[in-house]
């Protein structure tokens, strides 16, 4: 869909439709009521006689409204003006892109980025409707033979800013809001793609389809011959009872200075989990596919990131692996030397991704990074601290912290801190090893956490679990994109290329 921004009257524009707010109750918006004036009361008629109430969410067509140039009004439940929050508006832009293409409507003028949210400007209200509504017209038809199409979809909207001074401020939330977009459409078609389909060698050869397209991008990848000689010896146990090679693919984006420190993004990418010789109950195991989501939301970002061209070095680090059952599988009781030289005992071998990610933390010692974050579907103990609203963020460097939760809250892409406090490690004591790679039920995705850390002593690190995030369950199943807008928030902060010039 193409975007744009503008500044003007509501009844001097020429279009298909136009969009403006109604509160409740029966209370027009500013936008709104100058509409109402030039169709000398058409609007305010219609409230009266209770068309429409306000309520967050409803809708109101209108044709060949009086003395107005456009061929249609779509009056736009707001809620009460007081309430409008960051979730609301995002709603009911996701409703209104939806009602726009069932009209007919093939281009509209919207005026909701014009309404007050408290604490946003301009530029977050275009941004987000830019993202929602891209988000809102996502779906993944690539392996059906009957693809639903729509008749006339929306494909022009322009969204109306009060001032021309703001237009700069829309058109640069535009660009990052498409960026963003983009980035997520990448990780939900990834992450959506079937294990069959979707394996460690699928996400090499994207990795590199996306390098290719971009000038500033490299593409390497590191196989299971090399990881031997490397001693990566968690990462290849987990993958030792799969078909599928496991392979360590890296994105390399050079926009910064060739002496500036990179930053690097590791995603857990298990393209399917079975659990392993400890094998996951059979309900939902379907789902698993969605355990490469960290690496569907690192290719997100590395997309995102080229198409920002944003000044800043960055290293995506995507751990394609596949933990399946077989006489050849790791099994709980092996010890296990990682590339650190640090030994594990396996009491669950469902426990993988952190052995995955272990020797891929150590491997990316090599870069000399500035920071790294990992990014994985972790622990299912995540969802019973978080639900599925928040990521959760652990970090062992409290100013990377900050940055990720001040990322996250511009965003709209939340995560939570949770601590990691020495008393947790102690639950990974194993009288065989130098640790163990489960610390029990307790405080689950903290010792996970925990476990990692042992492997981040040279480098800043943050780790992000996104176990309640990165997917939803049920009838509309699909990846959710997720934390591609909080990664690519914390770049554009990094290099200072946010709202203002």
């Amino acid at each position: 869909m193409e975007f744009s921004v503008k500044s003007g009257s509501p009844e001097k524009q020429r279009s298909a439709c136009i969009v403006v707010g109604v509160f409740e109750p029966r209370r027009l918006s500013g936008v709104a009521e100058q509409l109402d004036k030039v169709s000398e009361g058409y609007l305010s008629n219609l409230l009266r006689r209770g068309d429409l109430e306000g309520k967050a969410g409803q809708m109101l067509l209108l044709h060949h409204v009086p003395n107005i140039l456009s061929e249609r009004v779509l009056l736009v439940g707001c809620g009460k003006e007081r309430e409008l929050d960051e979730r609301q508006y995002k709603q009911i832009i996701e409703k209104t892109i939806h009602t726009l293409n069932e009209t007919g409507s093939m281009e509209a003028v919207c005026f909701l980025s014009e309404l007050h949210v408290k604490g946003r400007d301009t530029y977050w209200k275009v941004r987000q409707a830019v993202e929602a509504a891209q988000a809102g017209l996502y779906t993944f038809q690539q392996l059906k033979t009957r693809k639903e199409e729509l008749r006339r979809p929306l494909r022009k909207l322009v969204f109306n800013v009060p001032t021309r001074r703001e237009l700069p401020l829309g058109e640069r939330a535009i660009a990052h809001g498409l960026a963003v977009a983009k980035g997520m459409t990448i990780c939900r078609d990834v992450a959506n793609m079937p294990p069959n389909i979707c394996t460690p060698r699928y996400l090499a050869e994207q990795s590199e389809a996306l390098a290719e397209r971009y000038e500033k991008l490299s593409f390497s990848c590191v196989g299971e011959a090399e990881m031997t000689e490397l001693g990566m010896n968690a990462y290849l146990a987990v993958g030792r009872g799969s078909e599928q090679e496991s392979v360590l693919s890296l994105l390399h984006y050079q926009g910064g200075t060739t002496d500036q420190a990179p930053l690097v993004l590791v995603g857990k990418g298990l393209t399917f989990d079975t659990g392993g010789i400890s094998i996951k109950p059979a309900a939902s195991m379907d789902e698993m596919k969605y355990d490469m989501g960290g690496a569907a939301a690192v290719l997100g970002t590395m997309q995102a990131l080229a198409e920002l061209n944003l000044p800043i070095n960055v290293i995506g680090a995507i751990a394609g692996c596949e933990n399946m059952p077989d006489g050849k599988a790791y099994r709980p009781g092996d010890v296990l030397k990682t590339m650190s030289g640090q030994t594990v005992e396996v009491l669950n071998t469902d426990a993988e991704g952190r052995l995955v990610l272990c020797d891929t933390l150590t491997y990316v010692e090599r870069f000399e990074p500035e920071s790294v974050i990992d990014i994985a579907t972790l622990t299912g103990a995540v969802i019973i601290a978080l639900g599925h609203h928040a990521s959760g963020l652990m970090s062992t460097h409290n100013p990377l912290a900050h940055e990720i939760i001040n990322a996250s809250e511009q965003s709209g892409d939340r995560a939570w801190r949770l601590p990691l406090w020495d008393e947790y490690q102690e639950s990974l004591d194993s009288p065989f090893a130098d640790m163990a790679n489960l610390g029990g039920r307790d405080a689950g995705t903290i010792t996970a956490a925990c476990f990692l850390s042992r492997f981040t002593k040279k480098y800043h690190w943050a780790h992000l679990d996104i176990a309640g995030t990165a997917w939803r369950s049920g009838a509309k199943k699909g990846a959710t994109g997720r934390p591609v807008p909080l990664l690519t928030q914390f770049l554009i902060n990094r290099c200072g290329a946010g709202q203002q010039d």
